[in-house]
């Protein structure tokens, strides 16, 4: 387990993560601390706690948004694949349908070709 210290509002953290995780684990809480930045500077000194309550609760109200987000587009992309596949499926019955109206002409071409040579003799 690997352990790397951040700092948030000015204050050392020593964290522990999974070994390879450090990096990422050091972007979030500068990113975490740019929220509480930003909450002081909006508000002044009103005590950690409740800038790291304001903090998380901001974080909490973007992931809801991203969540919603994702819910939406994965609506999208289930419609877009029942479409496309209603598609791909009324192109196979197209398909077969020319085939068989293709071949049934090719037959028709074929008799009146054998009927023409027939005649012929």
């Amino acid at each position: 387990m690997a352990q790397v210290t951040v700092s948030i509002d000015g204050k050392q953290y020593r964290m522990a993560c999974d070994e390879g995780q450090e990096e990422h684990l050091i972007d979030l809480a500068e990113r975490f601390d740019r929220y509480v930045s930003h909450l002081k500077d909006s508000f002044g000194e009103i005590g950690d706690q409740r800038l790291t309550v304001m903090a998380g609760i901001m974080v909490m109200d973007e992931l809801s948004e991203l969540q919603k987000r994702v819910k939406g587009m994965e609506t999208e992309v289930q419609t877009l694949r029942k479409t496309r596949d209603e598609a791909l499926t009324k192109a196979d019955k197209n398909d077969t349908v020319l085939t068989s109206a293709l071949g049934a002409l090719a037959q028709r071409m074929e008799d009146l070709a054998t009927s023409l040579a027939v005649n012929k003799a």
